[in-house]
């Protein structure tokens, strides 16, 4: 224990940037680094980064963390927008921190009265403002959208204390970040990035309102959603009943991938970044990484430089039977479909 925290879990020299991607191995290679030391605060319950420096944080266009490339992920966006439309409403919404766009312009085509803020976004539609949503622009919303954001922010309380008095002091929320007794549960180390200072479980959500409208799990379990109402936020308080629960074989299923060599994995963005950053610290480096997402093909995966390849380059000379690792066993049957089923497909992320 120090001082008022617990610390769980520390890990070294990990990219600031899971998502950014990089036109060259060695400008990939040179990415900038941070380290990460989880710790629970006995005051407040909640789970964060200690050696989180938000100073060097700068979301731009080079950030590619869209999803919606995958129909999988389609049909997650789609049970968001019933969640949305059922608790908060079709009129007045804001979505702050909208990326590329797309979670908006599906709701806009379901008849949603939606506009959005994002300094990352590249497009060209017109109720989307490149900045940041904050007080003294004005605009008021009936109601939020918050879809993960709030782990990136290192103090969350205080920005959600902002964005309601951005909002005017009311409205409700809907909140969606990854789950983090889901990432305990399946010993998920490959879900530990430096850029997700935060790390929730829904209690956590309880004790930061007062007041829920609905709660639960999504995507497998591995997000957690909540809508709540703005006006009942409150500073979250120490419930020790519920403790965090962090497995101490946390690396695990780590250590049975350690010493396998010139593994080839399915999934260019956050996890196998991870996960090939690990290996190569433990000198058994990935040989190929795939991605479906054309944003990430030729580019170049930050800190071990690896080259993102399509499913059709990566695999043209790849034995038949031969051993895909999926960095998230939800898309299993997307990737099974998409090849044939004519290679041994192995889940990273098995409990």
């Amino acid at each position: 224990m120090i001082n008022n925290y617990l610390e769980l879990y520390k890990v070294q020299k990990l990219p600031i940037y899971q998502n950014r991607m990089y036109d060259s191995e060695n400008e990939a290679r040179a990415c900038p680094k941070g380290d990460v030391c989880l710790v629970e605060n006995l005051e407040t319950g909640l789970v964060y980064n200690t050696a989180f420096c938000p100073e060097l944080m700068v979301y731009d266009a080079h950030y590619q963390n869209e999803q919606a490339v995958s129909s999988l992920f389609l049909e997650h966006l789609k049970s968001v927008a019933k969640i949305v439309g059922r608790s908060m409403g079709l009129d007045g919404l804001v979505e702050v921190g909208c990326g590329k766009g797309y979670f908006l312009e599906m709701l806009l085509s379901q008849g949603f009265d939606i506009i959005g803020f994002d300094p990352a976004y590249e497009g060209t539609n017109a109720r989307i403002e490149r900045c940041y949503f904050k007080p003294g622009m004005g605009i008021k919303a009936a109601n939020i959208i918050l879809r993960h954001v709030l782990e990136h922010i290192q103090d969350p309380v205080n920005f959600l204390m902002h964005l309601r008095e951005a909002n005017g002091g009311s409205g409700l929320i809907y909140i969606e970040v990854p789950c983090f007794n889901w990432i305990c549960s399946h010993r998920a180390y490959f879900d530990v990035f430096y850029e997700h200072v935060n790390y929730f479980r829904l209690a956590d959500f309880y004790r930061i309102f007062g007041r829920v409208i609905e709660a639960g799990r999504l995507f497998g379990g591995q997000y957690l959603y909540i809508v709540a109402d703005l006006t009942s936020l409150k500073i979250p308080q120490y419930d020790m009943q519920h403790p965090v629960n962090f497995p101490e074989d946390f690396l695990h299923c780590f250590e049975e991938l350690r010493r396998t060599e010139h593994i080839t994995i399915w999934g260019g963005a956050s996890k196998g970044v991870i996960l090939a950053l690990l290996k190569e610290y433990a000198g058994t480096p990935v040989k190929t990484v795939i991605d479906i997402n054309p944003a990430k093909q030729g580019k170049f995966l930050p800190a071990t430089g690896l080259k993102v390849q399509s499913p059709a380059e990566a695999l043209q000379n790849f034995p038949l039977g031969g051993i895909i690792y999926i960095m998230n066993s939800n898309y299993r049957e997307e990737i099974k479909e998409m090849t044939g089923n004519i290679f041994n497909l192995m889940c990273i992320d098995h409990e």
